[in-house]
């Protein structure tokens, strides 16, 4: 699989080979990407370089704080950036959101309820995700329309958890 990631100002072509192998636009490396005792804390080695690193998602982006440094790195997959481009524009002020999981995990919160009006950054849902709780927030104001999951509840990755009208 081929991934589209944007650090800063910075494009990659990132495609996972194999398990210890990965290509950098043309340049393939041997990587070893470990979590420490599954928490959000990765043991990274690349080239023979050992590096320790800390991953979480926030919105739309993922966080990495590698060797002092806060990276933001935006990561799709090239067919959802085709037909990002393609078509929508992610969370435009009119027409209806619907907000998706990022990762896999556990519903633990849902704070809002069908009909409520919501505003820009108001926490929706918060999902249980590699033992973090992850707060999912609103791209922009709006109102519930329709929520499909329920606390307690497993959901995949990319599910549609509720919509924001």
């Amino acid at each position: 699989m081929r991934y589209v990631t944007k650090i800063d100002d910075q494009e990659f072509l990132v495609e996972i080979l194999d398990e210890k192998h990965i290509r950098i636009n043309d340049k393939i490396l041997d990587v070893d990407f470990e979590s420490v005792s599954g928490q959000p804390v990765y043991s990274l080695i690349i080239g023979g370089k050992s590096y320790e690193a800390y991953v979480s998602p926030d919105e739309d982006k993922w966080e990495i704080l590698l060797r002092g440094r806060l990276y933001q790195a935006q990561v799709e997959d090239e067919r959802e950036k085709r037909l990002r481009a393609a078509g929508s524009t992610g969370a435009s002020e009119s027409g209806e959101f619907h907000l998706r999981a990022p990762m896999p995990g556990l519903v633990v919160v849902i704070p809002v309820e069908e009909g409520q009006e919501v505003k820009k950054g108001q926490v929706l849902l918060i999902l249980e995700s590699m033992k973090m709780q992850n707060e999912l927030k609103a791209p922009r104001d709006g109102v519930i329309t329709r929520i499909k999951v329920r606390p307690g509840e497993t959901v995949e990755q990319k599910q549609t958890l509720l919509s924001v009208g």
